[in-house]
Formats: C-alpha cells, structure tokens, sequence
C-alpha cells in the first residue's frame, strides 16, 4: 500500500528533493496535498507529475491562475488557512513541513492534533513553540521525523539504546561559506558570497543561517526539544567535509555517529521510510576518496549568533522565539542587499536585549514575540 504524503513548501529546497525522493519510487508513495508560495511554473509541473488532491499557494490571485492551469479534479486553497487545510484535511499520513520561517508552525500543530506523523524540516516549529509541539505530539501518539541531516543522524545514533545512558550530542558544523575567514575578513561581504556554501545545496535563508551559524544554533534548540537533552550536553564541532553528519557520546564514552555524502535526499527518505530502509538516488560514500576527516572546536566569539543561541534555549520561553524571528527579518534585509552580513548578529542581539521573556507561553505569546522581533530587527 502506497504512504499517503503531504509536502508543505514543495517547491523550496527541501520540498524538491521530497518530490525527487517520491519520483524514484513511485510505486511507494501517494502525494495528497502540495503546499508551495509563488513559484507557480515549478508548482504546476508538480502537479501534473504528482496529482495531488489538494494545492496551496501564497494568495487568491494565485490560486485562481493554478485553478485555471490545473483544470478540474484540484482543490486549490491558498494564505495561512489553506497551509493549514494542506497539512490537516487530506488523507494524508505523514506531512513534510519544508517551509521556511515561523510560517510552518501552524500547520504542524493542526497536522499533529490531525494525527499525522511529521516529517520536521522547519526548524522554527520546535525552536519557537517546542513545549506545545512536543506535548501535543505525545498527546496524539504522532511521531516528529528529522529531516535535518543532523538530527536525522542522531536519530539514527540513537535506535536500540536507552536514553539514560546518553552522555552527549554532538552537532557538526560544516562552517558554512565563510569558515576559513576571520570575523574582520566577513566586513563588505557580500550576498553572492555568502550564498555559496561549500558542501549543500540548499535555500537562500539557510545557507545564509549556515555562514553566520544561526542554523546550528536552531538545530541545537531543536535538538533539545527533540532528544530531551539538556544545553549542557549539546555540543557543537566544525567539520569541514560533512561527511560525519552527527555524533552521540554514550556514558562509556563509546561515540556512534552517522556519515553519508552530503545529500539531503538520504535523511528525507529515512523519515519516509522509517523504520525502514530503501535504495536512494543519493551517490554512495567513498571514505577512501574523501581520505581524511578534519574537526575543530567551535569558537564561540567568532560565532556569536551561536552562543546567542544557547543563551536563548538556556532561557526558554519566549527567547528562542524571539532569536529565530529577528534572525528572519534580519536575514531577509541582507539577501535585500539593506544592511551588511555583520548587522545581522547586531539585529538579533537587539531584540533579544529588548525582549521581556515569557515563560511557558501559550500560541499567541509565542506569536506576539515573533512580530515584537521582526518589528525591532527590521527597523532601518
């Protein structure tokens, strides 16, 4: 029987290679429902390979061109409320939330109170609303699937053992576009060399996060959300290569890690096969091609959106919140070419001094705080 999917941001990065993953087994998997903004060329090809039930877009304009495009048999819905329809109304088992940014936190809660298992690859859902995802997702008996390599790795490290013997979680790094620089060297970069990464293929937000190292500071939020470990055993290590995509050191010191090559197709498919594991189009790993791994420790000083980060989970409630949403509106000035790459950190540390922290807030706090956030980190 085919696995009833949702895809939610299936023209980004993450919601392509969703679909190449689909595309190479077809026989295995059902497309219930696309969620995409305003690519609409790409969306209506993906409608027409997948035939999907159900398709969201940004606006009604859209939506009308889909409707006229797509012909009859579509349901077409579009804004925040067909997000939600996308992800909770169809027939779907499992919804892949690949959207970027706040946005996605909605419909993961909708989905999961829907009782759908999710594949997690927005990591602003856990970042700004962990307590109330987490909780409802035990409540309805749904399963968070990482489709972040790095917590998928862990994921993975962590099949068969008891978490009580857990000593640590270690998160790699690859350093993103300007590892080899020192912070007096990232003055006057620019766009075009932030965005490119040396190792992934992935969207413009998050190669960006990856070069400033907000991503990792994400993950680690995530990573305490998802494995209930606390700050003090998330570690972070630069590793150039991503090959190693995570690590897990036990309370005998005995460290399991996961490597593959650096293609998000391998930790997207895991979750939709889970437990289970099929042949991937991802090219095999060659360690005696690569020939050497190399690791660093994480400087802190010339990452400071990274130990931003942990300041933020360390003081829950609203915090991270407010660190995920200023880096948003902050990042999306400087892909805007508004303010240099170094006034992000300036940005989000700004609104974080400005923020009063609620503790254990409900979803219109959490809400709140994003638009509180967005609003200081923006101003010009």
């Amino acid at each position: 029987m085919k696995k009833r999917i949702a895809v939610l941001g299936s023209t980004g990065s993450i919601g392509t290679q969703t679909l190449d993953v689909v595309a190479h087994d077809p026989d295995s998997y059902q497309v219930e429902a696309l969620a995409a903004g305003s690519n609409l060329a790409l969306l209506l090809k993906q409608i027409q390979m997948f035939s999907p039930k159900l398709v969201c877009v940004s606006n009604r304009q859209l939506a009308d061109e889909v409707e006229a495009a797509a012909g009859p048999g579509i349901k077409v819905v579009y804004g925040d409320d067909g997000l939600v329809e996308a992800a909770a109304a169809t027939e779907a088992e499992l919804v892949v939330t690949a959207v970027v940014g706040s946005v996605g936190l909605k419909p993961t809660l909708a989905a999961i109170d829907a009782g759908k298992s999710i594949g997690l690859a927005n990591k602003e859902t856990l970042v700004s609303a962990g307590h109330l995802v987490c909780e409802l997702a035990r409540k309805r008996g749904v399963s968070l699937l990482p489709v972040d390599s790095e917590h998928s790795a862990i994921f993975q490290c962590l099949n068969g053992e008891s978490p009580k013997d857990i000593h640590k979680l270690i998160i790699t790094a690859s350093g993103g576009s300007f590892r080899d620089r020192t912070r007096s060297e990232l003055v006057g970069v620019t766009v075009e060399e932030a965005l490119r990464h040396p190792n992934w293929s992935m969207g413009a937000k998050i190669t960006i996060d990856s070069a400033t190292m907000v991503n990792k500071g994400l993950e680690v939020i995530e990573a305490h959300w998802l494995f209930n470990m606390d700050y003090d055993h998330i570690e972070v290590i630069l590793h150039p290569e991503s090959v190693i995509h995570s690590m897990v050191e036990f309370r005998d010191h005995s460290v399991m890690a996961q490597l593959g090559t650096p293609d998000m197709r391998i930790p997207i498919q895991y979750a939709l096969t889970y437990p289970h594991r099929k042949p991937t189009p991802a090219e095999p790993l060659r360690l005696t091609e690569i020939g050497r791994l190399n690791f660093r420790t994480m400087d802190m000083e010339r990452y400071p959106c990274l130990a931003m980060a942990y300041e933020s989970g360390r003081a829950g409630g609203t915090a991270p919140t407010v660190y995920s949403a200023a880096n948003e509106a902050a990042v999306a000035l400087f892909l805007q070419g508004k303010i240099e790459f170094l006034e992000i950190e300036d940005r989000i540390a700004r609104a974080l001094d400005a923020h009063r922290n609620v503790a254990r807030p409900e979803l219109e706090e959490i809400l709140l705080a994003d638009r509180q956030a967005r609003e200081i980190a923006s101003r010009l």
